[in-house]
């Protein structure tokens, strides 16, 4: 995605979402998905996933269902959870999606694709507050992950292909 494009995606979502909110900004509190509430976040309690302090590796994708490459990679997060989650390993899936197609869109592809990793979604309007925090130098633009452990952090903005995940992961391990 190009920088005009993560702006235009930027102020279309924060229109999209001042909108619909309410006068806490919250749209939805939860969804329903195979019988379990999807969890729907400000940045604030998101921020808490982003920095757990033990002795897990987490792997952390920042995507949406209409982003194709985010869509492309994602077989190969839910591969790590299911390979490397008896190692430690544990993956989280933050979605970007609209909050008008939560009950649409998010929740049908979740069941439809049968994630089995945890997917929560982060509902905050002030990206421009929030960008910078998970890493400074992030443009916006996902997909985006963070791999992280207790002693290192790494930040990449780009897509993966099963084996950059995997390798990417071991130097967490190692």
């Amino acid at each position: 995605m190009n920088k005009l494009s993560v702006i235009l995606f930027l102020i279309v979502s924060n229109l999209l979402i001042f909108s619909c909110a309410n006068k806490n900004n919250k749209v939805v509190e939860s969804v329903q998905v195979k019988d379990d509430n999807l969890e729907i976040y400000d940045f604030k309690e998101i921020s808490e996933f982003l920095n757990n302090k033990d002795d897990k590796v987490y792997v952390v994708n920042f995507w949406a269902t209409w982003c194709a490459p985010c869509v492309k990679e994602l077989p190969y997060f839910e591969k790590v959870q299911a390979e490397y989650k008896d190692k430690n390993v544990e993956v989280l899936l933050i979605s970007l999606d609209f909050p008008h197609q939560f009950e649409s869109k998010l929740k049908p592809f979740i069941k439809n694709k049968g994630l089995k990793s945890k997917v929560i979604v982060l509902d905050d309007v002030d990206s421009n507050s929030w960008i910078p925090k998970v890493d400074k130098d992030w443009s916006g633009s996902i997909p985006a992950t963070i791999i992280y452990s207790n002693n290192s952090r790494k930040f990449y903005e780009k897509s993966f292909t099963y084996d950059e995940l995997e390798e990417e992961l071991k130097n967490f391990l190692n």
